[in-house]
């Protein structure tokens, strides 16, 4: 038995490129191999901004307990009720992965529920699109979406000064990685 798999058979993240579609909202039931649990003060509000702003829809809710939020397959929140939230967003953040022709749709559905909650979007130095969202909750949210790989260009630089380099490009294939 093999130690390392292909990973990317599980994930319901597409191939990077300027077609990539969004995989449809995953309404099944699963054992949840990671989730975030995220505090609010105003349960409403936070369901609203994370439904019509982020893309997320409402799985289920235990009234005035919790509301579990899901967008692609393994992108689930729990919002649950709290009497105080931060007074600022922490330096931490959870990133979600989106496809590029999402991005600007989620800028101006998140700046049309709260005008100032986004930042972004700039592209990284590891070959995404990111961009910074403020939920009401002040939890720092990124949404990423892989660029198409150009072998030759910066981030393919970027990438091969780490040791990461693209499958078949003869320097180990990123065994060192695996």
């Amino acid at each position: 038995m093999s130690d390392y798999y292909n990973a990317f058979e599980t994930s319901p993240v597409p191939t990077p490129g300027p077609d990539a579609v969004a995989p449809e909202p995953f309404r099944g039931i699963y054992g949840m191999p990671a989730f975030a649990t995220i505090p609010t003060s105003d349960l409403a509000a936070s369901v609203d901004f994370w439904i019509r702003g982020l893309g997320f829809f409402e799985l289920f809710g235990i009234p005035g307990r919790l509301v579990h939020l899901r967008r692609w397959a393994f992108q689930d929140v729990l919002l649950v009720p709290a009497e105080s939230v931060p007074e600022q967003a922490p330096a931490m953040s959870l990133s979600f992965a989106c496809v590029l022709s999402q991005v600007d749709s989620l800028v101006e559905s998140c700046r049309a529920v709260r005008p100032d909650s986004v930042d972004g979007p700039r592209d990284t130095p590891w070959n995404t699109r990111d961009v910074e969202v403020i939920t009401p909750e002040n939890a720092r949210i990124v949404f990423t979406a892989a660029k198409p790989f150009d072998p030759a260009g910066q981030e393919a630089r970027n990438l091969a000064a780490v040791g990461i380099h693209p499958p078949g490009a003869g320097r180990g294939d990123n065994e060192e990685h695996a």
